[in-house]
């Protein structure tokens, strides 16, 4: 017997898994554009008063629609294929924009001992999506958890040096 939200396997009762991979890409944009809505209001100002010379609403708002873009692309490509090379892609981005990213704001609160706007949805969203999206990888691609991990190690590296020179130095690559 089946139904649209459940089927009855071996006398279970078997419901869509809402880790599987394809459903955790489709969720990439939506964390990202709910992080964005939490940090636009006062990240500017934050980031400021932390580096000189400071950035502008504008390069806030042009990376982050960059990087929108390439989140909702490679969401998109995870969501319709199965191959090892573009999840593995995608671990790269998620290292660098949600796990990394998520520590930036995370490590920028607890410094600072104040607000970083970010922080609710890059500790509550970004890091367990991260993992979340990692393992799906290693489940459903038949990848190893040591390739994953230093994939999104690898790919959250530049986020990572940024982040130090903001929190630590009060300088930044751009």
């Amino acid at each position: 017997m089946t139904t649209s939200n459940t089927s009855i396997v071996e006398g279970r009762s078997k419901r869509p898994d809402a880790t599987t991979l394809r459903t955790l890409a489709m969720l990439l944009p939506v964390a990202f554009g709910i992080h964005v809505i939490e940090e636009a209001p006062g990240f500017v100002q934050w980031f400021n008063s932390l580096v000189s010379p400071g950035i502008s609403q504008r390069l806030f708002l042009r990376v982050n629609a960059t990087a929108f873009a390439v989140t909702l692309v490679l969401g998109g490509l995870v969501a319709v294929s199965r191959q090892a090379a573009i999840a593995a892609l995608a671990v790269a981005w998620v290292g660098f924009l949600l796990l990394a990213n998520g520590v930036f704001h995370l490590v920028g609160t607890l410094v600072h001992w104040r607000y970083s706007p970010g922080v609710v949805t890059g500790t509550l969203i970004y890091l367990p999506l991260s993992f979340l999206f990692m393992r799906a990888v290693v489940r459903e691609c038949g990848m190893s958890w040591p390739t994953i991990a230093g994939v999104a190690i690898a790919g959250g590296i530049p986020m990572y040096i940024h982040g130090y020179m903001i929190v630590f130095l009060g300088r930044r690559f751009f």
